[in-house]
C-alpha cells in the first residue's frame, strides 16, 4: 500500500518516514527487499521492463512522482529505464560501492527507497539511464 492509497494523505513534498515494523507490514517481502534493502531484481523480469502505457511512474512504497512515461525508454538492459526524473527532487542520488564498483543509486526523494541505478549511457538530451527495479514502481495510467 502507498501513501497515495491509504487514508493518510501527504504533500508531494513531505517526507515519509516509517520504522523498519512499518515498512515490513506495508510491502510484501519482495517489494521490501528491493526497496528497504537495496535488493535488484533480474533483468529482463519486471512488469514495466516492456511497458508502453502513458502515465506516471510513482514509488512503489509512498507514491511519490518520480518518472513521465514519455521519459522512458528501452535500453536494452533488462529493467525499466527512463532518462530523467519527473522533477528535480523526486529522486536522490547516494553513492554505492557495493559489488566490487562504484555507482550512483538512486532512492525516491520522498521516502528514500530504493528504486534503481544512475548510469551515464543514456539518450539525448541528458545521456543518462536511470535503471529503475519494476517492483520499486506503480504505474498511475489516469496522468500523463
Amino acid at each position: 500500500m502507498t501513501d497515495s492509497q491509504s487514508s493518510t494523505p501527504r504533500a508531494a513534498d513531505e517526507k515519509v518516514v516509517r520504522d523498519d515494523t512499518e515498512w515490513r507490514a506495508l510491502l510484501d517481502p519482495s517489494r521490501y527487499a528491493i526497496l528497504r534493502q537495496a535488493a535488484t531484481e533480474r533483468p529482463f523480469t519486471g512488469a514495466y521492463t516492456y511497458s508502453k502505457e502513458t502515465g506516471t511512474y510513482l514509488c512503489g512504497g509512498c507514491g511519490n512522482p518520480l518518472f513521465a512515461s514519455d521519459t522512458k525508454y528501452d535500453s536494452g538492459s533488462g529493467w525499466p529505464s527512463f532518462y530523467q526524473p519527473i522533477t528535480e527532487g523526486a529522486v536522490e542520488y547516494i553513492e554505492d560501492r557495493s559489488h566490487g564498483m562504484t555507482r550512483t543509486e538512486v532512492r525516491c526523494g520522498r521516502c528514500g527507497s530504493h528504486l534503481g541505478h544512475l548510469f551515464d549511457d543514456g539518450p539525448a538530451p541528458t545521456g543518462q539511464r536511470y535503471c529503475m527495479n519494476s517492483l520499486a514502481l506503480d504505474l498511475d495510467t489516469n496522468t500523463t
